[in-house]
């Protein structure tokens, strides 16, 4: 009896909790989930500054400005209604658009949804008063990028767009999450760990109204750190104003440091209509067969042409192949077996100066076969070529520099004669690029030294130029240097010179120009060089896409410098 009386009183227990249970989530359990959305938590996002780009001289290059979103909080559906069509009017905005991303965005009863973002301050303050009316709307301020100058140096900085399924696969792990704000390109993304803001969250109770009750917790924002780049703003804006609309490049280095003072890609972009989301430029930045994302600085490979001789020559002397004194005379022409190989004039007698200030083709060509195609390999992969710079910027070239070998294995092909000389004067498969081109020219600028180009120079106020320099001796004579160096002087010295028309400028130049032909177009222009001659301060390199000859690039390197020696920039 006593075991049945046990018995009956847990199934009563049971019967009872059963009945709670059926009371709770059947009879009145609408009742309890009404109450429990309109008296509820509500998670405001406290949006934190990506972190400034600034200059050499800290110089705001790329900020941030306050822009303000439009949250709606998903009350009961008229409220909620009620919101979308003040807002269709006010900003003004399509309602079945607004619905879209209301429903879209919709995570939970406890979240607002962002419905639209960057709006101006004037409607902002039109909807933040109309708030008692309609208190689903929730205006919500947050800094985005600001950039001043517009386009400068679009591709030093990068662009800012919502992760992707390749970064978030790979970022995931540090923090990064979906519908994340992070760099693409440039500066933006090779940084972005540091720049990155770290947002904070506001939990507060809010009753059946959307009125607020009280703060239950807060986590603060966290801005992102400052870069500062090497970059003097006012040398960028003369190179890319002389730039213009050319399709190309301008480089101008720091030869001691690897500093880069300025660089510029051409065609470029703007960063801004990202953050816009811009209607149909975006899609056509990425359809253009002009490549305006592509920066030509570091990415784009090309035949080096002419300015490639100062490798030849170096190798020649270096191996004892040549001296300054060797001669060889230029007809216009000479045949390597059988076929004939063109000089572009004809210049008579030529020692190694003169075959530098003329660049003269004949002189190369025979100085090539000399030296024999894996010296020339060999001697272009000490001045750093057929890999990448290092630089610290992303998707950066490494070139191809050929060699007989590489045509046996790859393309099952003898090496001629004919390949040896191509190779000589900077043509054939030989692919390079331009930052390759300045740090090879730095060498005779800095007596010698491969110095690693970079960008950037502090991290929130810590310097660490210290960190970034890198140097590697090219293992070059002083007497080859000094030699090539004196040719490159020839070359701006000389009447004659191929870069002449860079004499006469407030400081001397020393360089070498390029002409390099192409089976479509016009031919790709070069001129490489370092001034001032004889206290190198900077190196510049000047590309341009079928910019016709050597002597194009040469007027812009000397408006360059011109502007430059005008502010007191030298």
């Amino acid at each position: 009896m006593r075991n049945k009386a046990i018995a009956v009183f847990i199934m009563s227990i049971f019967l009872l909790l059963a009945l709670g249970l059926f009371n709770l989530q059947v009879i009145h359990g609408r009742k309890f989930k009404e109450l429990s959305n309109k008296n509820c938590i509500r998670l405001l996002t406290q949006a934190g500054g990506r972190g400034r780009i600034l200059d050499r001289n800290g110089r705001v290059i790329i900020g941030n400005r306050l822009s303000y979103d439009v949250l709606v909080l998903p009350q009961d559906d008229k409220q909620v209604e009620a919101a979308l069509r003040k807002l269709s009017v006010v900003l003004p905005a399509d309602y079945g658009r607004l619905k879209e991303s209301f429903d879209g965005g919709y995570i939970s009863s406890s979240m607002p949804v962002n419905v639209v973002r960057n709006i101006d301050a004037k409607k902002a303050i039109i909807l933040e008063e109309s708030k008692l009316n309609f208190p689903a709307i929730v205006i919500q301020p947050h800094p985005v990028r600001d950039y001043p100058y517009n386009r400068l140096a679009c591709h030093v900085i990068g662009y800012l767009n919502e992760i992707d399924h390749w970064r978030l696969t790979k970022l995931g792990d540090y923090g990064y999450k979906t519908k994340d704000i992070v760099g693409f390109g440039g500066i933006e993304e090779k940084y972005d760990y540091y720049l990155r803001q770290e947002d904070g969250v506001l939990s507060v109770e809010v009753d059946h109204r959307g009125n607020f009750m009280r703060v239950l917790g807060f986590k603060p924002s966290r801005n992102g750190k400052d870069v500062q780049l090497t970059l003097d703003l006012q040398v960028q804006k003369i190179a890319e104003d002389v730039l213009g609309d050319r399709k190309g490049s301008v480089i101008i280095m720091d030869p001691a440091t690897g500093e880069i003072i300025a660089m510029v890609s051409n065609p470029g972009f703007a960063p801004a209509a990202f953050i816009k989301k811009s209607g149909s430029y975006i899609p056509g930045l990425f359809n253009s067969p002009q490549a305006p994302l592509l920066n030509r600085a570091i990415s784009g490979v090309y035949p080096p042409g002419s300015v490639f001789k100062v490798v030849v020559a170096s190798a020649a002397l270096e191996t004892g192949k040549i001296n300054p004194d060797t001669t060889f005379t230029c007809t216009g022409s000479t045949y390597v077996g059988r076929r004939e190989f063109r000089c572009w004039d004809k210049h008579g007698q030529q020692n190694l100066l003169a075959a530098i200030a003329h660049s003269c083709d004949v002189f190369f060509y025979k100085t090539g076969l000399l030296l024999g195609a894996q010296n020339i390999h060999d001697y272009a992969l000490k001045f750093g070529f057929s890999k990448p710079t290092s630089i610290d910027l992303p998707y950066e070239s490494g070139g191809f520099v050929p060699s007989p070998l590489w045509r046996k294995l790859s393309r099952f092909q003898n090496w001629y004669d004919g390949d040896t000389a191509n190779f000589a004067i900077g043509q054939g498969d030989l692919m390079v690029t331009p930052i390759q081109v300045t740090r090879a020219m730095a060498v005779f600028a800095n007596k010698g030294v491969l110095v690693r180009p970079y960008l950037a120079k502090a991290v929130d106020n810590h310097d660490i130029s210290s960190s970034q320099r890198k140097f590697t001796k090219a293992g070059l004579k002083v007497s080859t240097i000094n030699s090539v160096s004196q040719g490159l002087r020839q070359v701006v010295a000389e009447p004659s010179g191929t870069g002449s028309i860079l004499a006469g400028l407030p400081v001397e130049v020393a360089g070498k120009t390029g002409t390099v032909q192409v089976p479509r177009g016009q031919a790709h222009a070069w001129f490489a060089g370092f001034f001032p001659y004889k206290k190198p301060k900077f190196v510049i390199c000047v590309f341009l896409e079928h910019g016709a000859s050597g002597q194009v690039s040469c007027r812009l390197a000397r408006q360059i410098i011109e502007m430059m020696a005008k502010e007191n920039l030298i």
